[in-house]
């Protein structure tokens, strides 16, 4: 569970960002991912380098306001830090000894949906499950012609 639960947290955050319409969708990813960038900043752990990493995600974060790849990126970036941080055993939150490693764990997950350009994941999901013609006899005719 050390594992699915933080695959699940990113999932349903995708989704739920996906409730909402673009461009508010992307801004609003670039407003946490920056909020995220600055959560370890008064352990201290890593000294003025928290600094230093507030500044760099905080700048992913400001270019995010127009692109998802800034976002996605800010996002490995906070990933790499989680990793750092659990490996020095200086959690995130620190009465939970692990959180930081599901943190590390579920921050791919929000950065590969932002590096896919943060699409709408019930649209997304309703798009596998609309009818498809399943032979030429099922296509309508410009389908048909391009098979």
């Amino acid at each position: 569970m050390l594992f699915v639960a933080p695959v699940l947290i990113g999932v349903l955050y995708a989704f739920l960002m996906s409730l909402l319409r673009e461009p508010t969708r992307r801004r609003f990813n670039a407003i946490m991912v920056a909020g995220a960038g600055a959560a370890y900043l008064s352990s201290g752990s890593f000294g003025a380098w928290e600094f230093v990493f507030t500044a760099a995600v905080t700048y992913c974060a400001y270019r995010g306001l127009d692109s998802y790849v800034w976002i996605g990126v800010a996002w490995l970036l906070h990933t790499a830090w989680d990793a750092l941080h659990y490996l020095r055993g200086a959690p995130i939150i620190p009465f939970a000894t692990h959180s930081s490693l599901g943190c590390a764990i579920c921050d791919p997950v929000i950065a590969l949906w932002c590096l896919r350009g943060g699409p709408s994941l019930p649209t997304l999901i309703g798009s596998w499950f609309s009818k498809r013609p399943t032979s030429l006899t099922d296509a309508s005719p410009t389908d048909a012609s391009h098979a």
